[in-house]
């Protein structure tokens, strides 16, 4: 079969085992999204908040019919889903309504939380403007299904197109594409959020970065990249900062490199340089201009639990405080399960063998480091604020593998083209 035929078949394989979980993969974020997506829709505010209500709570009922089916004590008890369904709708409106008869009915999302905390969300529009055709066809519960499958599927094609750029022989490329389906980042890119967009918008920019470092459509390569760094604002600005900041310094450190070997730094890696600046300064900019919320106010959030307490007097001395706690624990939790440092050790080694791109691949996957440093919360679901992290075992584990494939098969020398003839 052709390499496309295989892509398409992978794809069509996961969505169809994603099948077996419709409901249950929100978070509280998730009604945030939700409800900005319906009411960029037309919706007002109390059909938003009906619509978004009944599915997150039906999204807990089934998780707690899921879970008493499977307990040993309480399996043959009476199914609680009614129960859960009920309390968790009373629950939801008695806040939604207290905060609408207050006044809090600006912006797009249903006030579920204090308005400071909802300004964070209505500051990122990328996301439920990508949700609204999903939702507007399908309604909330396949919608947001559907639109997850998109979201990860496209990311799987873009991590075999950026393999396919460096040249991967198709098996790798393939290998590849369902490593990012069954790590940690195809997980997450399927809930709710707007992790999967900022995972397949990072691979973009990637794709970008291997079209430039391999002599191939070098302005189309740039452009990708900047375009995708103006996505990543959309959906969210400190991504786009973290993603800019880390091209720049990427740019930098190969052309440094190469100064030092005595060659020439290339203007591929400087016009990559230069978009990461231009990322960089982009959001500070447009950050300031539209008044988006600053990092003392994301620091005010994390500390005061979402605002529900007061703010801190020393925000930023506790917040250091915090973060060497949590490395602490984090550290010590993947020493106990080493399984993340294991992958990022052998995607790293593999990034070695491409030291340009992989100078690129380390700082793209440096973000989740820095996405995760932000908010040093150790009970964030799913370690999903570091998993762009993941990327880097994604792509770096089949560089690893590539030398054993050459030497086992003849190598499909085709360029990434064949994939869409």
């Amino acid at each position: 079969m052709r390499p496309r035929t295989w892509v398409l078949l992978l794809a069509a394989v996961f969505a169809v085992l994603q099948l077996a979980n419709v409901t249950g993969r929100d978070t509280p974020d998730s009604k945030n999204y939700l409800s900005y997506a319906l009411s960029l829709s037309g919706a007002d505010k109390r059909e938003a908040a009906a619509v978004t209500i009944d599915h997150y709570c039906a999204g807990r009922a089934a998780i707690a019919h899921r879970g008493q089916n499977v307990d040993v004590v309480r399996f043959h008890a009476p199914d609680p889903a009614p129960r859960v369904l009920e309390e968790c709708r009373k629950q939801e409106w008695r806040a939604v309504e207290a905060r609408l008869a207050a006044g809090e009915a600006g912006g797009h999302t249903v006030p579920f939380m204090p308005e400071r905390f909802m300004r964070i969300f209505e500051v990122r529009p990328g996301y439920p403007v990508f949700l609204v055709p999903f939702v507007g066809l399908l309604g909330a519960t396949w919608g947001l299904w559907a639109a997850g499958v998109v979201i990860t599927c496209g990311g799987g094609v873009l991590v075999f197109l950026v393999l396919r750029t460096l040249s991967v022989p198709v098996p790798l490329a393939l290998t590849g594409m369902a490593l990012f389906f069954v790590l940690p980042c195809g997980t997450t890119a399927m809930r709710p959020m707007a992790e999967g967009l900022m995972l397949a918008l990072t691979l973009a920019a990637l794709w970008g970065c291997a079209l430039v470092l391999e002599g191939r459509r070098t302005r189309a390569g740039v452009a990708l990249v900047c375009a995708a760094l103006f996505a990543l604002f959309t959906v969210k600005h400190s991504q786009a900062l973290f993603l800019g900041l880390c091209l720049a310094g990427a740019g930098a450190a190969v052309g440094v490199r190469r100064r030092w070997r005595g060659r020439a730094p290339g203007r591929g890696v400087a016009a990559l340089a230069a978009a990461g600046c231009a990322g960089v300064l982009g959001t500070v900019l447009l950050a300031r201009l539209l008044h988006y919320p600053s990092v003392s106010e994301s620091v005010q959030d994390l500390l005061t639990d979402h605002f529900a307490r007061p703010d801190r007097e020393r925000p930023w001395a506790e917040f250091f405080q915090l973060q060497g706690n949590f490395w602490m624990e984090w550290l010590r939790r993947q020493l106990w399960e080493p399984l993340f440092v294991a992958a990022l050790a052998a995607g790293a080694a593999g990034a070695r063998r491409r030291p340009a791109f992989g100078a690129f691949l380390v700082a793209a996957a440096a973000t989740g480091i820095l996405n995760q440093a932000g908010h040093p919360d150790i009970n964030i679901w799913g370690d999903r604020l570091i998993t762009l992290a993941w990327l880097l075992p994604v792509l770096g584990v089949p560089l690893l593998l590539e030398p054993v494939v050459r030497r086992a098969v003849v190598p499909t020398q085709a360029a990434p083209v064949e994939l869409v003839r």
